[in-house]
């Protein structure tokens, strides 16, 4: 992640659901604010429904890496937050890049979309 820092204080991540827009799928919420920065800020929540340590540790690798195989489409200058939900740890890499695909394009978040 180049261009991209880590979001890891409590009121960054509740600014985020209060006041960012947010588009969801069976696998994943996504929630995204524009932050004035010129660089996007990451970052993912996992809970504790999803299973234990390891299964949450490796959901959010995954989601990591998709956010990174894929940055170069995405806008700078947001602040984004991944929320994993249940069936994230079920689905395939490529069911899961779909989805994040289709809900940042949904958000406007895609370097093609019209937002």
């Amino acid at each position: 992640m180049d261009h991209t820092v880590s979001l890891k204080l409590n009121h960054e991540f509740r600014r985020l659901y209060a006041k960012g827009k947010s588009a969801v799928n069976p696998c994943m919420a996504v929630y995204c604010r524009k932050n004035r920065l010129g660089y996007n800020r990451l970052g993912f929540t996992t809970g504790t429904k999803l299973g234990k340590a390891v299964v949450r540790n490796r959901v959010r690798r995954r989601l990591r890496e998709i956010y990174r195989t894929n940055e170069d489409k995405i806008r700078p200058g947001y602040d984004i937050v991944v929320v994993a939900r249940v069936r994230a740890c079920h689905s395939r890499y490529a069911e899961l890049q779909r989805q994040f695909l289709r809900t940042a394009d949904k958000l406007g978040l895609l370097n093609g979309s019209g937002t």
